[in-house]
């Protein structure tokens, strides 16, 4: 579980085992079928993935905005995601402060959601094997933090359906991260460029509306 000041993916009493963890799927229908625990939180997927919690954490928190989602979800899951970035740009270990780590839901609904959600991730997962791994490990790692970071304060912003293509960018970048497959993070970088292309345009055309509306009330 997090320790007194959040959640460490290298925590001193990770075993070998977990530190190499396995597929996200897996982990997470391990996760749901743990009849032990009565609620699952961030900080037991946090552990679970060991030193690939980057990866596991990033995509949990990207997913929901790849469909519309209600007004406000995309700046909920946008801070953790800022969070998490700026460790992958900064080369740190990743850490999440106690406020997020420690949120949960029961058991019981998590598995609902796990059965709905691992086919699609499995099929997902059988598409990935490690390959051009020189563009996951540092410094091209520290990169994708940078691009990740910008992905993730553009779904912070208010702007009208601007979080479905940064989310699949983001998405694409921690399947690569996860798997190691340089190919998704080509990937994530094509959409990375038409994201940020499509969202700077669309903040272009509100601002000069704005100005128009502006200029048109004070004449």
């Amino acid at each position: 579980m997090a320790d007194t000041d959040g959640a460490h993916a290298d925590d001193a009493g990770a075993t070998g085992a977990r530190r190499h963890g396995g597929r996200l799927s897996d982990i997470l229908t391990s996760i749901a079928g743990d009849e032990t625990r009565d609620r699952v939180s961030v900080a037991d997927i946090f552990q679970a993935m060991g030193d690939r919690a980057f990866g596991a954490l990033i995509l949990i928190f990207a997913l929901p905005n790849v469909i519309p989602t209600p007004p406000g979800t995309s700046a909920l899951t946008g801070a953790p995601l800022v969070f998490l970035s700026a460790q992958l740009m900064l080369g740190q270990s990743p850490w999440l402060p106690r406020i997020i780590a420690d949120r949960s839901m029961t058991r019981s609904d998590f598995a609902s959601i796990v059965s709905r959600i691992s086919p699609w991730l499995a099929r997902g997962e059988r598409m990935l094997r490690p390959r051009l791994s020189f563009l996951i490990y540092p410094p091209a790692e520290y990169v994708i933090g940078l691009l990740c970071l910008i992905l993730a304060i553009i779904l912070t912003l208010p702007v009208p359906l601007g979080n479905i293509l940064p989310a699949i960018a983001i998405c694409l970048f921690s399947c690569g991260i996860l798997e190691r497959d340089g190919v998704f993070i080509l990937l994530g970088t094509a959409i990375f460029t038409v994201a940020v292309s499509v969202v700077a345009g669309v903040l272009y055309a509100l601002l000069k509306g704005f100005i128009l509306l502006i200029n048109a009330v004070v004449v």
